[in-house]
């Protein structure tokens, strides 16, 4: 199985299976110096890890990273960053039943016509315990971009569960971590405690939708026409579990605007150019404008549930089943910290692309 590397000149490799003995990241092309150690990359990992609250798979899993290689006295070499994290609370025996069945809304059933040959306990590659590799990826990424832009801030937060959105005229940041759902409306968490509590007992499942702003970002990142930072992004985003679509800016509501509304105006502002609105998500043309960018992705509702469903073997007989095991009845939340790593990785590796061809920004304004 190829393509399991993103990134240009900071490039991610993941690898491992959710019930082997361990999953991680390779990570080459950090720069050298970064002041790094476990401590500082767990701290985001314990943000992702299952078993923190009711609402997420209660799979105990510590998720302690190891670094095994590219760093030295606490810093960056330059060389590769072998980070591991070791499975510790897997239960195979649950997935018994689906060895020659295909659940359906998962990939079983692509990776078996693909390949011949598929880890059934807990999906293997395509389970979203994958992702910690990426938080763990992401931790060193967000080091480094402290290195580089200190000012440069990424956070994610939930804007819809299910049909239930948030009111922004009650957005709250200082409610994101306050709740289990990272949620920046704290009428909204109390209403989806309630809503996710019913699904989580009937055995069901619901989406979500993800916003991430990047703020702080320098003007000048990206580049035409195949080396897009949204076109990264949208990729880095569109890679994660169970994302179904992605959208920078106003998004798809840009369709339904005119060229008046949509485009955002520019003033000239003491400290430089000043935008009247951000419909383009701080990117145009592929580069930074300097404004935040704003990342928005939809997860789909989790596929193992405990509802029965029809389904079919591998023999090609009509079948039903019942997903057994710890799964999340919503997939969502544990996605906020996975989306923050994925667009610190992309940042970074832009910023690093950016000093590499231009260094300075070339065009002066004012």
């Amino acid at each position: 199985m190829s393509l399991n590397s993103f990134g240009h000149l900071f490039r991610v490799t993941t690898w491992g299976e959710s019930h082997g003995p361990a999953i991680g990241a390779t990570v080459d092309g950090c720069p050298p110096g970064v002041a790094i150690n476990e401590a500082m990359i767990q701290h985001w990992l314990d943000r992702r890890k299952p078993g923190t609250s009711k609402y997420t798979t209660q799979r105990r899993e510590a998720d302690e990273v190891r670094i095994l290689s590219g760093v030295f006295e606490g810093r960056t070499t330059g060389t590769p960053v072998q980070l591991m994290i070791e499975n510790t609370d897997q239960r195979s025996k649950d997935y018994s039943d689906i060895m020659e069945k295909f659940r359906p809304g998962h990939a079983d059933i692509t990776y078996w016509q693909k390949y011949g040959i598929r880890d059934y306990r807990g999906g293997g590659r395509s389970s979203a315990r994958e992702t910690a590799s990426r938080v763990a990826a992401g931790g060193l990424a967000r080091e480094a971009i402290k290195a580089l832009v200190p000012g440069l801030k990424i956070t994610g937060y939930m804007v819809q569960m299910g049909p239930h959105k948030i009111d922004r005229d009650r957005f709250d940041a200082g409610q994101i971590e306050a709740n289990p759902f990272w949620v920046p409306d704290v009428q909204a968490a109390q209403d989806w405690a309630a809503y996710l509590g019913e699904l989580r007992k009937s055995g069901n499942s619901v989406g979500a939708v993800i916003e991430l702003v990047a703020s702080g970002v320098p003007a000048g990142l990206g580049a035409p026409v195949y080396g897009k930072l949204d076109t990264d992004l949208a990729a880095a985003a569109m890679s994660i579990n169970a994302v179904k679509a992605v959208e920078i800016g106003a998004g798809m509501e840009a369709a339904t605007l005119t060229g008046e509304a949509n485009a955002d105006e520019i003033t000239m502002g003491p400290n430089g150019p000043v935008y009247s609105s951000n419909h383009a998500g701080g990117i145009l043309g592929g580069i930074s404008t300097g404004q935040d960018i704003v990342v928005r992705f939809a997860v789909k509702p989790t596929s193992s549930i405990l509802k029965p469903r029809a389904t079919i073997t591998k023999s090609g007989e009509n079948a039903e089943i019942i997903t057994k095991g710890r799964h999340d009845p919503c997939v969502g939340i544990r996605a906020v910290p996975v989306g923050e790593a994925m667009v610190a990785c992309v940042i970074l590796d832009h910023l690093l692309l950016h000093r590499g061809q231009v260094g300075e920004n070339q065009g002066h304004i004012g």
